[in-house]
Parts: C-alpha cells; sequence; structure tokens
C-alpha cells in the first residue's frame, strides 16, 4: 500500500489513500462539494482518532462528506466515539455529512446508536442523494420561550 498525505486533502477526482495502522481512508472528490472518505480495514483505538482529524482536514474542503464504511472487517467502540467528533467538528465546519455502514458497524450501532441519531445511508448514491437534499434537523436540547 502507498501512502500519499498532505495536511488538506487535494478537491480531485483523483484519490488519494492515507494508511493509518490497520485502516486505509482513501478520499475523492467527485465534485467541489462532495467528498467521499472510504475506510478499509480495522477502526479501533490506533486509528481513531487519527481518522476524526482526516475527516475534519476534508471537512474544511467540502461541505458534503459521505463516510463509507461499509469496507470494514472491525469497528470498535474508539470509532463510535469517533463517530461523534466527527459530528461535532462537522457541525462547527458547517459541513454535512452521512455515512454508509457495513456489517461490522451496523452491529456496533444496533447496540451504541438505538435512537439512530447518527445520519446514515445504505449506499453512497443514498447518502449523496441525502446531502443534495435538505440538511438534517439537529435537536433542539432546551425548548424557545413562548
Amino acid at each position: 500500500m502507498s501512502v500519499f498525505s498532505t495536511d488538506q486533502p487535494e478537491r480531485s477526482a483523483v484519490s488519494h489513500s492515507h494508511d493509518c495502522h490497520t485502516a486505509r481512508f482513501t478520499t475523492i472528490w467527485p465534485d467541489e462539494t462532495v467528498g467521499i472518505i472510504t475506510v478499509q480495514g480495522e477502526l479501533d483505538a490506533s486509528n481513531a482518532i487519527a481518522f476524526a482529524d482526516h475527516v475534519e482536514a476534508c471537512a474544511g474542503v467540502g461541505d458534503r462528506l459521505v463516510l463509507d464504511l461499509s469496507p470494514l472487517s472491525f469497528f470498535g467502540t474508539a470509532g463510535f466515539s469517533a463517530l461523534h467528533t466527527i459530528n461535532v467538528r462537522c457541525a462547527n465546519a458547517s459541513a454535512r455529512w452521512v455515512m454508509v455502514t457495513g456489517d461490522a458497524v451496523s452491529r456496533l450501532l444496533r447496540v451504541c446508536d438505538p435512537d439512530h441519531t447518527l445520519p446514515v445511508a445504505d449506499s453512497v448514491r443514498e447518502a449523496v442523494e441525502l446531502l443534495d437534499g435538505e440538511p438534517r434537523r439537529l435537536l433542539q436540547l432546551v425548548p424557545e420561550p413562548s
């Protein structure tokens, strides 16, 4: 596996990859605003923070991100924590994101996200379509005064 790493991901249809322990993050930019980040291998404590950092860097480049986690063979609780970090960082960067899950991720989400608070799609195509639509409404934690 070759490694192409830069501080800021490049915007182009050509992909760039970053290997981090037991995972590979591959990012493509099919257009100027949508980045598709595919993660292969295992996402665990050894690389979850690097994954969140990679997604944050991409959120600084484009305002819509698809995280394709379907190829993952293992997804640990550190990966789940990274998803919450990604959620906060993308909100701070005014970037929208949706993930595509596979068996490893779905298994953990059933237990750790039973209320389906994280944005999920069944395919990359569906994820892009969701991002093209209206933004998800954020939960209102404190009611507005009448």
